[in-house]
């Protein structure tokens, strides 16, 4: 693993209820890719090749179109180390949720 992302994905939209379908659409898609990931309630955490993340966050914003938002901004927050090295999703939390 050399890299690790944190994507906020902020429909627009005009409803609580509606943001929450829609980011639930995203996060599935994240899940279906099979890498590690980490729900907060702000953000989801993924780690994995950078290449490969850049493709997920590339796609998180279709997912969110597709799913019925005619706009969508996100926040995106990459660690890479092209040697590997970057600290783990469990490493960063998991002592916070013991």
């Amino acid at each position: 693993m050399n890299a690790s992302v944190a994507i906020q994905v902020l429909p627009h939209v005009d409803s609580d209820e509606e943001v929450i379908r829609i980011v639930d659409e995203v996060i599935d898609y994240i899940k279906s890719t099979g890498l590690k990931y980490y729900v907060g309630p702000c953000e989801t955490a993924i780690e994995g090749e950078y290449e490969e993340l850049m493709e997920i966050v590339k796609n998180c914003q279709y997912i969110a179109v597709k799913a019925g938002c005619p706009k969508v901004a996100s926040y995106v927050k990459i660690t890479f180390a092209p040697e590997g090295g970057v600290l783990t999703i469990d490493k960063k939390v998991t002592k916070h949720h013991q």
